[in-house]
């Protein structure tokens, strides 16, 4: 994410996408299928990558996980020419700030931030919480990943009042697909960038640019540019399509899974058929019957 305050955003705009963390079965960190992941996103489908939000363990790791793989993204993202996006989340806020302190002194710019979870934000809480983060760090610049799992959605109201005392938040990432809401927010940009998934996005983009929060659509990356670019009756029909591959997805899972990593790894291993599905303990992921459950009912137009 290259977005800076008084940046215009360009048009077509942005694909944001995620890496996701591959484990060993001594669930130790997997740097070399990790760095072909990483290298397969940047050159077939977007170079604008975050790791560590909700579908990347972000919520999971250790501190020490946390640097290692925060590690080895800055390296092979400077290889592969990569905006990259650092996601921080926390139950503590003194956590959140020692992350960012130490990632920005190893050379990030950009944060993905998630609100703590243990308890809904208050408003004066939501004030501290974006003062100890954007305020304390003027110099780097701040998406806000949108979500309910956080306790509180924040609304376009929100967000006016945030980007009025902090210049360095920038973007937001929201899985919504409310029309009202959505042209709410879109009101909102240039100043902030919104990144929607695939049925936001075919609201959003009548009403402005906005950017593709990849989800579904990530399983063909030509195809999820297409729809990028396409014109809106395009864009719709396209929708239809992926739609299917939602409920392939669900079906495939069979209500095991309810962690985003379990989905997003699935998602990554149409195009590398040896990524391991994994998610750190507790947290059930997908398995191998269940990936080939779901490659068998994918809608034939997204078939790699």
């Amino acid at each position: 994410m290259s977005t800076t305050p008084t940046d215009q955003p360009a048009s077509p705009p942005a694909i944001l996408a995620t890496a996701v963390v591959p484990w060993t079965a001594e669930w130790k960190f997997d740097a070399e299928t990790f760095r072909r992941q990483v290298q397969t996103i940047a050159r077939g489908l977007t170079r604008h990558i975050y790791i560590f939000g909700t579908a990347g363990e972000g919520y999971a790791v250790t501190d020490t996980q946390f640097r290692e793989v925060a590690s080895c993204f800055w390296k092979v993202a400077q290889e592969e020419g990569v905006a990259p996006m650092l996601g921080v989340i926390s139950l503590s806020l003194p956590t959140i700030v020692e992350r960012i302190a130490w990632a920005r002194e190893a050379g990030y710019r950009d944060f993905q931030l998630s609100l703590p979870a243990w308890g809904a934000l208050n408003d004066r809480e939501l004030d501290v919480f974006f003062a100890e983060t954007c305020g304390r760090f003027p110099d780097c610049r701040f998406l806000h990943y949108n979500l309910a799992r956080a306790g509180r959605v924040l609304t376009p109201a929100d967000y006016r009042r945030l980007i009025a005392v902090h210049p360095n938040l920038v973007a937001v990432k929201w899985s919504l697909s409310d029309p009202v809401v959505i042209g709410e927010a879109m009101a909102l940009s240039p100043r902030l960038r919104f990144y929607f998934t695939e049925r936001g996005y075919v609201e959003g983009r009548k009403r402005g640019d906005c950017g593709l929060l990849i989800s579904l659509s990530s399983v063909h990356p030509a195809r999820a540019k297409r729809y990028v670019a396409a014109d809106e009756a395009t864009r719709q029909q396209m929708f239809t399509e992926i739609q299917g591959i939602g409920r392939a997805l669900k079906e495939a899972c069979g209500g095991r899974c309810h962690i985003d990593g379990a989905f997003d790894k699935m998602l990554f291993r149409v195009s590398d058929r040896t990524f391991p599905l994994r998610l750190l303990p507790p947290y059930q992921g997908a398995t191998d019957a269940d990936f080939a459950t779901f490659i068998a009912a994918l809608p034939a137009e997204w078939r790699q």
